[in-house]
């Protein structure tokens, strides 16, 4: 197949834009094709073996499945991520996230290491990425999916950040005293009756314990975690959520309503109020 080829047998699939992405996407990551590379004809001038593997991978996405289990990498703030069925597929606004904890550190005295837990942490996109990033912090990693702490310790060695990847519930947490200076969590947080919505090769592919809260309960895990921060999370320091914001009001006034101060939400890159912070 030709480029347009490619492109345009995803139809069913993705819009002309997104589908001309994934292809580019694929061949990057699969051959190292450039734009050039691509426009110029050169996927012509793969070997039977390559154009094999090439149509196999495509199968796989006219079928839906999302391009980054199809190629095995995703990436996150510059740096390169293995991810698979299992994990949910790092995306740009936890990146918006990564960003404001790195503000919030950049200002927060500290006489020893800055002690970070990531709470359902998924492929370890943030823990990583905090763990490389932020000079002086010791990192924490909980997930309860044996399936993403495999793929989160895997991506920590392979990146070379030390991060404590650790099985843990989010919603058992015990007592604890002054743990943490931060505790940043992406938990689930799409209500269920947004399911609908949503486009299939998310649905269909990605962990749906990862993605979806009941309606009825749609703040389960940040009020667990605000409890739990209550008394681990030293004074002074802060917890940094993204969330849904259909929620964002009713999250805020809990967590005043606990007494959590400056509490704040914020923006993503695409304006969408995405992100609440609070101080202990």
């Amino acid at each position: 197949m030709t480029y347009t080829e490619m492109w345009h047998s995803l139809a069913s699939v993705y819009d002309s834009s997104e589908a001309k992405a994934v292809v580019r996407l694929l061949l990057g990551d699969l051959f190292g094709f450039t734009l050039t590379d691509i426009v110029s004809g050169k996927v012509s001038e793969l070997s039977a073996e390559s154009t094999l593997l090439l149509e196999e991978k495509m199968r796989r996405l006219r079928e839906g499945e999302p391009v980054q289990y199809v190629t095995g990498q995703a990436l996150f703030c510059g740096r390169s991520f293995s991810v698979g069925p299992g994990v949910l597929i790092p995306r740009p606004e936890p990146e918006d996230l990564v960003a404001l904890v790195e503000r919030a550190l950049m200002a927060m005295p500290h006489d020893g290491p800055l002690r970070i837990v990531d709470a359902g942490t998924g492929s370890g996109c943030i823990a990583c990425t905090l763990a490389l990033d932020v000079p002086q912090s010791e990192v924490t990693a909980w997930d309860v999916s044996a399936a993403a702490i495999r793929r989160a310790k895997a991506n920590a060695a392979s990146l070379g950040a030390a991060v404590d990847v650790v099985s843990r519930d989010m919603l058992s947490l015990p007592m604890e005293d002054s743990c943490w200076d931060v505790i940043v969590s992406n938990p689930p947080y799409v209500l269920e009756s947004e399911c609908a919505h949503m486009d299939r090769n998310v649905v269909g592919y990605e962990p749906q314990e990862a993605l979806f809260v009941p309606d009825t309960n749609g703040l389960r895990f940040y009020r667990a975690l605000a409890d739990y921060a209550l008394t681990a999370l030293r004074g002074g320091g802060i917890m940094a959520f993204e969330i849904n914001p259909l929620c964002a009001p009713a999250l805020e006034q809990l967590l005043r309503e606990k007494g959590f101060q400056e509490v704040e939400l914020a923006h993503d890159r695409y304006g969408r109020q995405r992100f609440i912070t609070a101080k202990r």
